[in-house]
């Protein structure tokens, strides 16, 4: 048995991320992961997804090369070798993570990890061999989610007809056709993907709107982009039945008063993931879950039971990447003794990478309704931004919503190119309680797609220039 100060259950991003500063502050780290450091961030989301994207984005730019005067002529689409890439690049991210523990002294064991009572994991390698180790300070619960499938709906994954986002991102050919279940962030993001590969696509969401938890306005503009690439987009919609053979499947979708019948090679059920909370020993040890089944946690991310903490996706609230992150590096100050900032949940950017992108804080113009809340609206089209027309992505807009008597920003969404970039000017503003009235007396550089911020803003106070 060896003796750790902190030992992480998931290696993560919560959980790497906790590591590695957990080892700046002089603490003595182990991180137990089954599969590769990176966690489904780095080996099934995040980072290969993007890369897809990347990929997506640079073959639909090509197709209106002539608009530049750049004739291309023989193009081919490869998805396979976008694939390969993708997971190249995943690869060397998860190595980046591993360079870093070594860097910081952060022991790294790879098996499956069980809790025990008194501050203690066993450790299962490939195998078979155990080990058990003790943490003197901290067990940290860093287990992640999954992807789940819909069997209510007749839709169990098969890792064939019936896939998941962790087989989209390693199948070797981009299908003719493709019904994919769920349209928020993960569905069309994966919408964009194999539409630009060729695929035909068909969302189905049960929602009214696309990219339900966004703005009405957001998700309003993705659908008019994605109908203009011949996307078809089934909202408010109902799966009556689904028939799956062994080379594609047949779908019943009702929606907008009418049934139709949808004949597919694949079907990619993106709604959804689930957190890994099974058989990781929670039960042995008595940590609570809640009745959404995640690890029940304090403000400190403690568990009920001293000594067990959680974050990331198993703790529940919001399921990204970088809140898991900040929760990690929150607690690692926390068990080093450093003054720690609480982690703001009300301020953490919603991102999501297809074309045009989509990106958010804060308030939607319904929540600011549902709140009775006196508020004002600031809109800006990038049809307007000179930087947007030189790279032809006019698409979108900037939408700042603040309030009518102080200028606090309760709100910000914006759908167009780099829109996940520009959004941290006003994460940033909303962090450090700016009012609109600031951020017009920050100059914005010409020409730039941030511009359009400042655009905004004057527009929620009635003093709009370029449009």
């Amino acid at each position: 048995m060896a003796a750790f100060d902190v030992i992480i259950l998931g290696g993560g991003p919560a959980g790497y991320v906790c590591a590695l500063r957990s080892a700046q502050l002089g603490l003595n780290v182990a991180v137990i992961e089954r599969e590769a450091l990176g966690g489904t961030c780095v080996m099934w989301g995040c980072i290969p997804a993007k890369a897809l994207l990347e990929s997506a984005n640079l073959a639909t730019r090509l197709s209106h090369a002539a608009d530049h005067g750049i004739a291309i002529s023989g193009m081919t689409l490869d998805f396979n070798v976008a694939m390969k890439r993708s997971r190249a690049v995943s690869s060397q991210n998860s190595k980046g993570v591993e360079f870093l523990f070594k860097k910081n002294k952060i022991t790294y064991l790879r098996g499956e990890g069980l809790l025990e009572k008194g501050k203690k994991v066993t450790v299962t390698a490939a195998d078979g061999k155990k080990e058990t180790h003790e943490a003197k300070k901290a067990v940290v619960i860093s287990t992640g989610s999954r992807v789940k499938g819909l069997p209510q709906a007749g839709l169990t994954l098969d890792k064939n007809v019936v896939i998941s986002s962790d087989e989209a991102l390693i199948t070797e050919k981009a299908p003719k056709s493709m019904i994919i279940v769920g349209a928020g962030a993960v569905g069309v993001e994966f919408a964009d993907v194999f539409n630009a590969f060729g695929t035909k696509v068909t969302l189905v969401e049960v929602a009214p709107t696309i990219l339900p938890i966004e703005d009405a306005d957001s998700s309003a503009e993705l659908t008019r982009a994605f109908k203009k690439r011949k996307i078809d987009i089934l909202t408010s919609a109902k799966i009556v039945s689904t028939t799956v053979t062994k080379t594609g499947a047949t779908m019943v979708v009702e929606a907008g008063g009418t049934s139709q019948t949808l004949e597919v090679e694949k079907i990619l059920v993106a709604a959804g993931r689930a957190p890994n909370v099974e058989k990781i020993g929670l039960e042995a040890v008595g940590i609570a879950k809640s009745d959404r089944g995640f690890v029940k946690i304090n403000a400190k991310f403690e568990t009920n039971v001293a000594g067990y903490y959680a974050i990331g996706d198993v703790a529940g609230n919001q399921m990204l990447a970088h809140k898991g992150q900040r929760e990690g590096h929150v607690l690692a100050d926390i068990l080093g003794g450093q003054h720690a900032h609480p982690v703001n949940y009300g301020n953490i950017p919603s991102c999501t990478y297809c074309h045009p992108e989509v990106a958010s804080i804060g308030l939607t113009e319904q929540a600011c309704k549902d709140q009775k809340l006196d508020y004002k609206v600031g809109k800006f089209p990038f049809s307007a931004n000179g930087r947007a027309r030189t790279s032809g992505e006019t698409d979108g807009f900037v939408k700042i919503i603040r309030d009518a008597k102080y200028g606090e920003i309760l709100g910000a969404h914006i759908v167009g190119a780099h829109a996940t970039e520009i959004i941290h000017e006003l994460v940033v503003a909303r962090e450090n309680e700016f009012t609109v009235e600031e951020i017009d007396l920050a100059m914005h550089a010409h020409p730039t797609l941030s511009e359009a911020i400042g655009e905004a803003v004057l527009d929620s106070l009635g003093k709009m220039l370029h449009a």
